[in-house]
């Protein structure tokens, strides 16, 4: 039987809650942040901090799924609808192989499964603030390039789902499985432009 994951409290020091706990966690990570530092960044009482969020769980997860939807945002922002399918992967790819590579990208994935017997509604509530965002907006963009006659796409959703497994392609099972601890800039570049060949080969008009 799923426990339901306690209820986050929202009150005039939220906002200054978790902009503390954010700056913390993406010092000290996870498990390096304590929270009488977040308590401490954040000017408020741990009385207060825990009034709001009664576990460390539930902090670092309201804060991953705020800079989730960030994310998101940032990168809806940079994509230029009517620019050809080449610079748009290309940026869209960088963006997201970036995030899911940082640290904090890779507590949030680790933690998410680790509660996710208890508290599912902790990865579906992520879920819903990155990825599904950024799917259906890759999947919007697919859509105008096919009118523009730039892609020939039957499942947008799936290509959408294709392309971002293309973009995690060798560097993120090293980092899930302790083979690397980082990934530079150049694997980056030469993950995300194979994605793109790829992608354009199967999907190009």
């Amino acid at each position: 039987m799923n426990i339901s994951p306690p209820e986050v409290r929202k009150g005039r020091k939220y906002d200054q809650v978790l902009e503390g706990a954010r700056s913390v966690f993406m010092i000290d990570g996870f498990e390096g942040a304590s929270v009488d530092e977040i308590a401490r960044v954040a000017a408020v009482s741990k009385a207060t901090l825990y009034s709001y969020f009664p576990d460390k769980r539930l902090l670092f997860m309201e804060v991953a799924n705020a800079e989730c939807a960030r994310q998101s945002q940032e990168a809806i922002d940079n994509i230029d609808m009517a620019a050809p399918p080449r610079l748009v992967l290309g940026q869209a790819g960088r963006h997201f192989l970036r995030f899911i590579t940082s640290t904090f990208g890779q507590q949030i994935f680790r933690i998410c499964v680790a509660e996710s017997d208890r508290f599912p509604e902790i990865g579906q509530s992520f879920y819903k603030t990155g990825p599904a965002v950024m799917r259906a907006e890759m999947a919007e963009y697919f859509a105008g390039a096919e009118a523009r006659g730039e892609l020939h796409i039957e499942d947008r959703m799936l290509a959408a789902d294709q392309f971002a497994e293309l973009c995690k392609a060798d560097v993120w099972a090293r980092l899930m499985f302790g083979m690397s601890k980082s990934v530079s800039a150049a694997e980056i570049d030469r993950v995300v432009d194979g994605a793109v060949e790829t992608f354009l080969a199967r999907y190009g008009a």
